[in-house]
């Protein structure tokens, strides 16, 4: 694997962790770092650009690439992010959030054999989440 391939997959495992944390876990950690779902969809878009390569050169597995599309889909759609807005709205009472989790689960446990995986100590300055 390459270096840039090696770094992508650090970063998908690092976003799906976040997503697949559950939701006092999430909540605590987004609070602590004063994080937006708009923010953390605009991540999961990112890496959705970005698996369809990893997954043709053979970096990334074609499941997770496709769990990824459909976390993608979730939170594109208009409907969720204006019900949740900030992720303190309650993200574990939203049906979408719940199948968000499930499927950056299943993206972990096909990559790392289980589910939980610490969150991110870090994440970029605040103004680039404004």
């Amino acid at each position: 694997m390459s270096v840039d391939a090696d770094h992508w997959e650090r970063w998908v495992a690092r976003l799906s962790a976040v997503l697949a944390a559950d939701a006092p876990d999430l909540l605590a950690w987004a609070g602590e770092h004063r994080v937006k779902s708009v923010a953390l969809a605009d991540d999961v878009d990112f890496v959705c650009h970005l698996a369809e390569g990893m997954a043709q050169r053979g970096s990334l597995a074609p499941e997770a690439a496709r769990d990824l599309r459909a976390i993608g889909r979730i939170l594109a759609d208009p409907d969720v992010l204006p019900r949740v807005g900030l992720w303190t709205d309650a993200p574990a009472a939203e049906e979408a959030w719940s199948e968000v989790r499930t499927l950056a689960r299943r993206i972990l446990v096909a990559r790392e054999g289980d589910r939980r995986r610490p969150l991110p100590g870090r994440v970029p300055p605040q103004h680039l989440y404004d």
